[in-house]
């Protein structure tokens, strides 16, 4: 019976450091809600291309491979000739640090905020 009672706190510690953890790193890893201003194209790790969030438009891109959309503060990859689209599935993006990879073109859209510094704080 005693040893039950132990196991029983034992547990309930076990449970309550865990939930702690998670709340943590919640804190800790959430996402940047800064709204981003620019969306940065690299091709094969290099910069091609910087574009304003604020000015709608279509841009072709890596010689016709791929084919991104500037709508509303947004980006999205509208158009790519790979194998399996991922990156047209991906959708809209706009807040800061978020990415599109085209893995097939290497191509890489990033989204920069007017603050593109990164905030880590433990």
């Amino acid at each position: 019976m005693k040893s039950d009672k132990k196991t029983r706190l034992r547990d309930i510690i076990l449970i309550a450091s865990l939930a702690v953890l998670g709340l943590v790193l919640l804190v800790v890893m959430r996402p940047s809600s800064e709204s981003g201003s620019t969306a940065v194209v690299q091709v094969d790790g290099v910069v091609i291309a910087r574009y304003p969030l604020s000015e709608d438009g279509i841009h072709v891109l890596n010689g016709g491979l791929n084919t991104i959309e500037i709508k509303d503060g947004k980006v999205r990859m509208m158009e790519a000739h790979c194998p399996n689209h991922e990156c047209v599935h991906q959708g809209w993006i706009s807040r800061g640090h978020q990415s599109i990879v085209c893995l097939p073109n290497k191509l890489v859209v990033t989204i920069e905020g007017d603050n593109s510094v990164v905030d880590f704080t433990l």
